[in-house]
């Protein structure tokens, strides 16, 4: 594993200008879906890539997932984010790149191959399932105390990334880490409202709740179908149904009428 700050780029390179202009075109849409797609569709005709996701570390809390793609690989890769962000983010090298930053750099690139990894269960299910052989991670720290971390995942069909290749990322690097940080202010504006309303609801019902379930508690005051919940959870919707009724037994209420009535009452009432 090793990680340093972003070297400027040795060589020139060209980019398809219409990906590139898709990517720009999506700031301020709050349409962070599409945004790892968007970087692979970018960065795809000079780097083969397997998978991209996007991290969002907020302080004192689990890692959020905030987009993700892959190249059809047959395993499901919510579910693998998911299971990264609730059991495995703590074995990640870019714990220790982001813990050892002296905030001098404003970005982190990192490399993780499929050897560097010691615990078996992380490496199995995030690397050996999907057949990753490769991460290489770009690390922004940004506004209220939050990192972001943009991965760049290699299939074993396309082996170790390359000189070429790691210059030609790290050439775009602040291209990509620009959008990402610019879509992810834009999603904080539009969600960060559920997630106050999510803590304000656990505060006046002084509840402890999962990571999960936290995760459930702000996606239901986002106001997203159950169809949406699972697809974020990486669950079926019967699932994403089952865990808002065990939520709502767990808050003392019986529906969403409810929940959105706790939500917006004030706590001094």
């Amino acid at each position: 594993m090793q990680y340093w700050p972003l070297r400027p780029g040795s060589s020139e390179h060209s980019l398809n200008i219409g990906h590139t202009a898709n990517l720009l075109a999506r700031i301020g849409l709050n349409r962070s879906r599409f945004l790892a797609a968007d970087l692979l569709q970018v960065i795809g005709p000079a780097v083969p890539l397997a998978q991209c996701t996007i991290f969002a570390y907020p302080k004192r809390r689990n890692p959020q997932v905030f987009s993700f793609a892959d190249r059809a690989r047959e395993v499901s890769l919510p579910v693998i984010s998911n299971k990264y962000v609730q059991r495995f983010f703590g074995q990640d090298g870019n714990q220790l790149a982001m813990s050892q930053s002296t905030g001098g750099h404003s970005t982190i690139v990192q490399r993780q191959s499929i050897d560097d990894i010691t615990h078996g269960e992380y490496r199995r299910i995030c690397y050996e399932q999907p057949q990753i052989s490769e991460r290489m991670a770009l690390l922004t720290h940004c506004e209220s105390n939050r990192w972001l971390s943009v991965n760049f995942y290699r299939g074993r069909e396309h082996g170790r990334f390359s000189e070429r290749e790691m210059d030609y990322l790290e050439t775009i690097a602040p291209l990509l880490i620009q959008s990402v940080r610019l879509h992810y202010h834009a999603y904080l504006q539009a969600n960060e409202m559920p997630l106050l309303l999510a803590e304000r609801v656990i505060r006046q019902q002084h509840v402890e709740l999962t990571v999960r379930e936290q995760e459930l508690l702000r996606l239901m005051l986002s106001g997203l179908a159950v169809e949406d919940i699972a697809e974020q959870l990486g669950v079926r919707p019967v699932s994403a149904a089952t865990y808002a009724k065990r939520l709502y037994r767990k808050l003392g209420i019986n529906g969403l009428r409810e929940l959105f009535g706790l939500a917006t009452r004030a706590e001094w009432a």
